[in-house]
């Protein structure tokens, strides 16, 4: 596919940095002429893959996300979250709804949330390497009125 637009952030793995990520691709997204539910959905998303980053690649360190937005051919967003964090064993487990290693307080429910808010959703991940997840999200184009 053809890229039309692109930007690309790296920031530390702190919580503060979450709500940073949430307007940065809104505010790429807003080219695109989003309806406010898919604004939503691509906010709710991105926190749910930088959380994941924050709290699960870096659990006793501070290491550093990268996110990668691209407008692809066919009005589609493209949204990369990438870490250098521990990894995970076992990506079709962790894709599991409730399953986490985050303790009590986390829900398990990052990945389900991410691929019920996206068209699409891809986790790669190595030990000791850190994750790669990758979003897509078809924004509907609006007829002219």
């Amino acid at each position: 596919m053809k890229q039309h637009n692109y930007i690309k952030l790296e920031f530390p793995a702190r919580s503060v940095n979450e709500g940073f990520a949430r307007a940065a691709a809104a505010a790429f997204a807003a080219q695109m002429d989003p309806t406010m539910e898919e604004l939503g959905d691509i906010k709710t998303a991105v926190s749910e893959a930088v959380t994941n980053a924050i709290v699960h690649a870096y659990p006793d360190t501070v290491g550093p996300v990268q996110m990668r937005l691209r407008i692809l051919d066919g009005n589609v967003l493209q949204i990369t979250v990438r870490d250098r964090g521990r990894g995970i064993p076992d990506v079709k487990k962790a894709m599991e709804p409730m399953f986490s290693t985050g303790g009590e307080e986390r829900s398990g429910m990052g990945f389900t949330i991410m691929g019920s808010f996206m068209d699409g959703l891809k986790v790669r991940s190595a030990v000791d390497r850190g994750t790669t997840v990758t979003m897509s999200k078809r924004i509907q184009v609006k007829a002219n009125a």
